[in-house]
């Protein structure tokens, strides 16, 4: 019970991290929300377009949260851990994709380089996976024994 507990606090954590982790700088201060999902996606890949809040890198990482959610209220590991993949998926494809559209990237101060945002977002998908390893799951219902049987008479009558 404490594992499951432990889990699901780290789960829950992870998870407000990784929706919090788009209002904050991502790449020469520019921030998360100011990217588009679609723009991982396509062949112009990151472009200057701002999109809407909720088709920007938000969108999966609420989605991400969602299914922390029910992994916390059923107990599932595997949810959780598909959480925590969505995550780590979501801001590893957008470290290639920026990467291909500037080049290079760099870590710097004085908002230049990669941003705590992203550091954020990478360490709520290590949390939420970190969790899942934690947690203990739903107990497995053990087979109960069949009651005792009197034994059956034989054919013909003979006891």
């Amino acid at each position: 019970m404490l594992r499951n507990a432990l889990g699901s606090l780290m789960g829950l954590i992870g998870a407000a991290a990784a929706v919090w982790s788009p209002f904050r700088a991502w790449y020469d201060g520019r921030h998360g929300r100011e990217y588009g999902v679609q723009e991982l996606f396509t062949s112009a890949g990151i472009t200057g377009h701002t999109p809407t809040l909720l088709a920007s890198i938000l969108l999966p990482y609420l989605f991400a949260a969602v299914l922390t959610l029910c992994a916390v209220l059923l107990r599932s590991r595997l949810l959780m851990a598909l959480a925590g993949l969505v995550v780590l998926g979501f801001t590893i494809l957008w470290l290639v994709r920026q990467g291909q559209a500037v080049g290079s990237l760099s870590v710097g101060g004085a908002g230049r380089g990669i941003g705590d945002g992203l550091a954020n977002a990478l360490g709520a998908g290590a949390l939420i996976l970190l969790g899942a390893a934690v947690m203990r799951g739903r107990p497995t219902p053990r087979p109960r024994p069949l009651p005792p049987t009197a034994p059956a008479a034989p054919p013909g009558g003979y006891a």
